[in-house]
């Protein structure tokens, strides 16, 4: 029985060098969770797919020694490489146990309102999406009443410089997610959220406004506002599954190895023609994904944020329900 034990964890720690397929589940239901996130302590990370699942190996990841798993809902878990299993169980938050999400339905009369988006095809003057930041732009009642958002309209640029030869732009297909946050009394979007959320795909032939249909989540705005995020996932397949792919690489400089995030396609237009400042970002890998107001204080050098560009100009369509 010992020489099969050893002989058994040899084969896992051969396994590890390989890229081996880790999935993520609930520990009650032994439900995957979809699009986990996972941390490496370094400042940068990944998600799993749809199915909880995500790709790892020492060979890839040669610096990484622990992982830490996080999703909304549940209590974040920190795992040493050398205790890693083919399965990682993250328990339920013990105060989110018996919480009760009640959405009351927004009855009667009501009017379609647009709030306009804001683009522009300047892609010097855009945010460049990488898996470890996420954008929150907020929204508050239309005219001050019963108000339920049901489009988000998205303005993205897709860059000239990826054309092919043959002026075509060439192909791409990138999983988004848009999730909402709550205000807290500071103007600054919550850490956690019971607000449901969705994932949809861009690609190259989409329009300069991508327009994300929302109504089924029933998404009431709250007195005080709401805030709705983007955040990207990473390219998928022909079959709208995200890749298993490293979300970033390292360069070999005179002062040493340097990670570089990948940059995903389409990227977001950042406007200054919005009246004060209503984009909140966040990394999610680093400094306790706290969120900052995109500002001279969130990145002093930011290019964006010295030519006045410091908002995303994300729009909506809302259903407002007017009192008698």
């Amino acid at each position: 029985m010992k020489n099969l034990f050893w002989i058994s964890l040899l084969l896992f720690n051969v396994q590890l060098g390989k890229s081996q397929d880790i999935t993520i589940k609930d520990t009650e239901t032994k439900e995957a969770i979809a699009f986990a996130t996972i941390s490496f302590g370094n400042g940068k990370g990944t998600f799993a797919d749809d199915e909880g699942s995500f790709r790892f190996s020492k060979k890839l990841y040669q610096d990484v020694d622990s992982l830490f798993f996080s999703s909304i809902g549940y209590a974040d878990l920190g795992v040493a490489v050398s205790d890693l299993k083919p399965e990682v169980f993250l328990s339920q938050e013990a105060d989110e146990l018996d919480t009760v999400i009640l959405t009351a339905e927004l009855t009667g009369k009501y009017k379609n309102r647009k709030k306009k988006e804001i683009g522009h095809d300047n892609y010097f003057d855009c945010w460049l999406p990488t898996v470890e930041s996420e954008i929150a732009v907020r929204f508050d009642r239309y005219d001050g009443e019963p108000t339920q958002i049901t489009q988000l309209k998205l303005p993205v640029v897709l860059e000239e410089s990826q054309k092919s030869r043959k002026g075509k732009l060439r192909k791409f297909s990138t999983m988004f997610r848009v999730s909402f946050y709550d205000v807290q009394e500071d103007g600054s979007p919550e850490r956690r959220s019971l607000y449901p959320s969705k994932t949809f795909i861009i690609d190259q032939t989409s329009e300069e406004t991508y327009e994300l249909d929302i109504e089924e989540l029933k998404i009431n705005i709250p007195q005080n506002g709401i805030f709705a995020s983007i955040q990207v996932l990473g390219y998928t397949d022909p079959q709208g599954k995200l890749i298993k792919a490293k979300k970033y690489r390292e360069i070999k400089t005179r002062s040493g190895v340097e990670k570089v995030s990948t940059t995903y396609r389409p990227l977001l237009p950042f406007t200054a023609e919005i009246e004060g400042k209503n984009t909140w970002v966040r990394r999610i890998f680093f400094n306790n994904k706290t969120w900052q107001l995109f500002d001279l204080s969130y990145n002093p050098n930011s290019k964006l944020v010295r030519s006045g560009n410091n908002d995303y100009g994300m729009g909506a369509e809302f259903k407002v329900y007017y009192r008698d």
